[in-house]
């Protein structure tokens, strides 16, 4: 027995460092590109003609930028800047820029880089593909969430009274080059819009008074020529009755069973409700009256979490334990399970809890040439809530067979870390083969973004932990 393990522990460095040779981990995903400090971005694009649409019917803002850009150098350019506020970047999740004319050609590199630590403007800089002609233009479609941007207005209310949201733009799109025409538009959840900015009609291409109001949807603009950097500081305050659901962490664990031919996920959350506080304690009585009548809630009460058909053996539970409170439906064309927290989760409140189930592993891996296995999951599955939900960081970690080597990946989600390690479970010798991803400021948007894991699995690691067992009780 002693031979044993010190040959597992000699086995274990060794698959340790072959997992690390033989990655595409190689990549510093958290570095950033810096650039003089005396940095300006090249005039060598105009935008011509710009659409913003802001989306405001979630917990967090949606917006979508289509623009015209030409270069108006006399060079081949590539480069393209995009400016944020520097308390508004480490906010943004979800960038991706496009060719609204050819999306089938995928996303553009898209990075931030940084001139000055104190500087209260920084970019995002877009590598297009193939470098623009002099005079030539480009359409492109930029969208992208900013998290925890919105402020509930009054900050505490009544356990019954409705919520209000505070948003504040700027009428100009943020851009590091001249814009000749733009205009803004914003989607509301509902028409209660009591309070927002109104321009002049002198500022309006058209003569008009800004905002120009259409149900739900507010515009602002069309302006004229607007130099690079120009802002226009816009707030609204609207209704929201629903929760302002914030994760600040999920971990989600996808374990691997070549032996028991299944996929076994565990997801642990850690969620806050930002929303409006409230000025008195809770009153149950006053709750459980209200639910007769179901009335719009500013509370998280209810998760609705879609999961792939043929699931099973959903668990839900929290700290103190088993949450009963729960169900789970499943048939032939959907699985949903169901979740209610043991308590209404009001602004300012926090609630953590774990869900799991399993699944058929032949739905999700296929056996390439040798060895070699491609496993294709969704990067985020989780809560499809009407109001949407936030994640400030994710953490995934799919746990691979013992002895699997040779560890690719492939995801459209933007990382800042990437790593190989050994997980250990029981009855384990060198214990699983573990790869940990790690992203910032996701939206669940992104339920439908595959990760692909592909790997080298042979016959004599799957026979490895019989082998041992069965050695170590003769």
């Amino acid at each position: 027995m002693k031979f044993l393990a010190l040959t597992a522990t000699v086995l274990s460095l060794l698959s340790s460092s072959l997992c690390a040779q033989e990655s595409n981990l190689t990549t510093p995903l958290t570095s950033r590109q810096i650039l003089p400090q005396n940095f300006i971005p090249p005039q060598v694009f105009r935008n011509v003609n710009l659409l913003r649409t802001i989306n405001l019917e979630k917990s967090y803002p949606r917006e979508t930028v289509n623009v015209i850009i030409e270069n108006v150098d006399s060079k081949p350019q590539d480069v393209y800047y995009l400016p944020f506020e520097a308390g508004v970047i480490e906010r943004v999740g979800g960038l991706e820029v496009r060719d609204k004319r050819h999306p089938d050609k995928g996303v553009f590199e898209a990075e931030i880089v940084e001139y000055d630590t104190y500087s209260p403007t920084l970019f995002y800089r877009i590598r297009f593909s193939q470098p623009l002609k002099p005079s030539e233009q480009q359409t492109l479609s930029i969208t992208y969430s900013i998290l925890s941007a919105l402020t509930p207005l009054p900050a505490e209310l009544q356990q019954m009274e409705k919520q209000f949201l505070l948003y504040t733009f700027s009428a100009y799109t943020p851009s590091a080059y001249t814009t000749l025409k733009q205009k803004t538009k914003l989607k509301f959840p509902n028409t209660d819009i009591p309070e927002y900015t109104v321009l002049p009609a002198s500022s309006n291409a058209e003569g008009k008074e800004d905002p120009q109001r259409q149900g739900s949807s507010f515009t602002y603009g069309p302006y004229g020529s607007v130099p690079a950097g120009a802002a226009e500081p816009i707030s609204v305050r609207y209704e929201f009755t629903r929760p302002l659901s914030h994760a600040s962490l999920l971990e989600r664990d996808l374990e691997i069973s070549h032996w028991g031919g299944n996929l076994a996920t565990e997801e642990r959350y850690w969620l806050t409700n930002n929303g409006a506080k409230l000025i008195n304690h809770f009153s149950r009585v006053q709750w459980a009256s209200s639910q007769y009548y179901n009335p719009p809630t500013r509370a998280l009460k209810e998760l609705k979490l879609p999961l792939r058909v043929g699931s099973l053996d959903p668990y839900f539970t929290d700290d103190i334990g088993n949450v009963s409170t729960s169900r789970f439906r499943t048939n032939l064309r959907e699985a949903t399970l169901e979740l209610k927290p043991r308590y209404p989760v009001f602004g300012g409140w926090k609630y953590s809890f774990r869900v799991g189930w399993t699944a058929d592993l032949k739905s999700f891996l296929r056996k390439a040439r040798g060895d070699r296995y491609v496993l294709k999951v969704p990067f985020l599955e989780g809560p499809k809530q009407p109001e949407g939900l936030e994640y400030e960081r994710l953490e995934v970690r799919v746990i691979l067979p013992e002895g699997a080597t040779n560890v690719k990946y492939e995801t459209d989600i933007p990382l800042i870390a990437a790593d190989i390690s050994l997980h250990r479970t029981f009855m384990d010798t060198l214990g699983r083969t573990t790869l940990k991803l790690t992203a910032l400021n996701v939206v669940d948007d992104a339920r439908g973004t595959d990760l692909i894991v592909t790997y080298d699995y042979p016959l004599s690691a799957g026979l490895r932990k019989p082998i041992t067992i069965f050695i170590g009780i003769m």
